[in-house]
């Protein structure tokens, strides 16, 4: 009689401190009774299901909720449980997944956490890398910004992902701007394969045949569109923008595009920005690979992750002569185009 609160114990861990010496030996004796209950899954083949915990529902009701749901095999052992190892008073309300190949021990210990196991995490169009990382700490995932940005600059044929070819040195760029439902634990690599196969879904074979109308490649067509998503406000935008850069390179004109300038300069600590605004006289003379002041030609990678309408705009430009565009002076965030420099400077505001 009295060695079965030990042999309770060993199955089924300590008891609480709350039990006398009379109710922790009737409760092991119930536990030990039904233990076949506890110790084994209701189905070992069962799939994840969601299931929710209202505030201010009492443990009768949520036991007998999950044995109706087939996630428990006896609702009263499971109570039993509960009791006795003091779980019952702390149970969590909110939203879990739970799974019949789970044991009812590990079902009571899951409860005891609402944190979810799913996070929802959002890609802005326009981030670049540092700026997903700088996200990560405080979204619930457990990616350190370190691991995140190293895993970032691996070739991606290093890590088995093909993305159109051994000029792509970097996954900046192809890491599409979405809302995803991450699992907490996901890795960096995980992470990035997520994203980048979004990419691939979302850039098919028509983008890509617009690409290579104009004589990109899918790379050459994403640092374009990564420029185009930071000078772009307003989505109509987009393809006169895109017509503007492409008649550019037709004619061996410069970009000269202030968010290449941004991206090398980098981290503004005073401005706590990684897109230095205004830019100033001395910015343009950054000497960098990615400023297109300085350098003729594309930049050697993307500066951002671009959304979709800056990725069509590529595929799919307006058919303009326009060789310049500046802000308007509304404040409404468009552009005033021009096709010629001196267009161009009436277009200042005054």
């Amino acid at each position: 009689m009295y060695g079965l609160p030990n042999m309770a114990a060993q199955k089924f861990g300590n008891p609480s401190n709350e039990l006398d010496h009379v109710g922790r030996a009737y409760l092991s004796i119930l536990l030990l009774a039904s233990q076949d209950d506890l110790l084994i899954p209701y189905n070992n083949t069962g799939t994840p299901q969601t299931f929710t915990i209202p505030l201010g529902e009492n443990t009768f009701e949520l036991t007998n909720r999950l044995e109706a749901q087939g996630i428990i095999r006896n609702a009263n052992a499971f109570r039993n449980f509960l009791e006795y190892s003091g779980m019952d008073k702390t149970i969590q309300a909110g939203e879990y997944k739970l799974s019949s190949g789970m044991t009812s021990l590990q079902v009571a210990s899951k409860l005891q956490d609402s944190t979810p196991d799913d996070i929802k995490f959002s890609i802005l169009p326009g981030w670049r890398s540092e700026e997903i990382a700088a996200a990560l700490p405080t979204s619930g995932l457990n990616i350190s910004p370190e691991a995140f940005l190293k895993t970032i600059n691996v070739p991606p044929m290093e890590l088995g992902v093909s993305l159109g070819g051994g000029e792509i040195t970097s996954f900046e760029g192809f890491l599409y701007p979405d809302i995803y439902n991450f699992p907490r634990e996901i890795t960096a690599e995980e992470f990035i394969a997520r994203t980048t196969e979004n990419f691939q879904l979302k850039v098919g074979n028509d983008l890509i045949d617009g690409f290579n109308q104009h004589g990109l490649s899918m790379h050459q067509a994403v640092i374009l569109a990564s420029i185009i998503q930071r000078e772009s406000i307003l989505e109509e935008e987009a393809p006169i923008i895109a017509s503007v850069f492409l008649n550019r390179i037709a004619k061996g004109q410069k970009l000269e595009s202030d968010p290449t300038v941004q991206y090398a300069i980098g981290y503004n600590h005073d401005q706590e920005t990684w897109w230095t605004n205004p830019i100033s006289s001395d910015n343009l003379l950054f000497d960098s690979p990615y400023n297109t002041y300085i350098y003729a030609g594309l930049p050697p990678g993307p500066i951002s992750n671009p959304g979709l309408n800056a990725i069509r705009a590529i595929a799919y430009p307006a058919n303009t002569n326009f060789l310049y565009f500046r802000a308007t002076c509304d404040g409404s965030g468009g552009h005033s185009f021009a096709e010629t420099f001196e267009e161009h400077l009436a277009n200042e505001c005054q």
